[in-house]
């Protein structure tokens, strides 16, 4: 049987009820559950590797519509100086365009067996398929 571990809001939610009829002691930790959500909804500067993907992702999206056809990850890597300098793999350029294509940026279709992306929202195209 797994045991959960209890967090440090949930113990103190406990204690709350337990300590209903001191004023002070609820006060207090209520004051300490709200420093525990302001922690957690606190807006964190993103990294430098975030910053430099979004970057990327701006260059695949400059190559995809100046190619105006769908191509391979091959082709993106190799049409796109920077990846090729520095020796980008199939793995991390299919992660650059992850959310390229939940954002509806980019399509992903199959031809043979092999992926091709283009420009294109491919959520739309499996709406209008359903309807």
């Amino acid at each position: 049987m797994a045991t959960t571990k209890v967090t440090k809001r949930e113990m103190l939610v406990k204690i709350r009820e337990v300590v209903v009829d001191d004023a002070d002691m609820v006060a207090f930790i209520d004051h300490e559950i709200e420093l525990l959500d302001n922690k957690k909804k606190a807006d964190k500067k993103p990294t430098q590797a975030q910053v430099e993907n979004e970057k990327f992702r701006a260059q695949i999206l400059d190559f995809l519509g100046e190619i105006g056809a769908p191509v391979t990850i091959k082709d993106i890597i190799n049409g796109i100086e920077v990846f090729k300098e520095r020796d980008f793999s199939n793995q991390k350029v299919n992660r650059l365009l992850i959310p390229l294509r939940e954002d509806g940026k980019v399509k992903r279709t199959y031809k043979k067996k092999v992926a091709y992306f283009e420009l294109g929202n491919e959520h739309e195209d499996a709406e209008a398929e359903e309807v």
